[in-house]
């Protein structure tokens, strides 16, 4: 779905820039261009952007394999 209409930004676009380490919306807008224009799209960029950083926290379980300890990230809220 179109999130930012005057940049064509999806919310497909949103979800891969949060997999690659943006956090913020301010990441968002110097990545992708979200709300650099009217600005009507920031508060639902900002929605995708914590709900897939919230799925990624719940998923991001990692087992370290010289200790076997399960290490789990937990992102800082944007």
């Amino acid at each position: 779905m179109y999130v930012c209409l005057c940049n064509g930004i999806t919310d497909g676009h949103i979800r891969e820039a949060a997999m690659n380490g943006c956090d913020s919306l301010r990441d968002l807008r110097r990545e992708l261009g979200v709300g650099s224009q009217c600005a009507k799209c920031a508060r639902h960029a900002r929605q995708v952007l914590r709900d897939t950083r919230s799925a990624v926290a719940a998923t991001s379980v990692s087992v370290s394999s010289d200790q076997s300890v399960a290490v789990q990230y937990w992102p800082q809220p944007a």
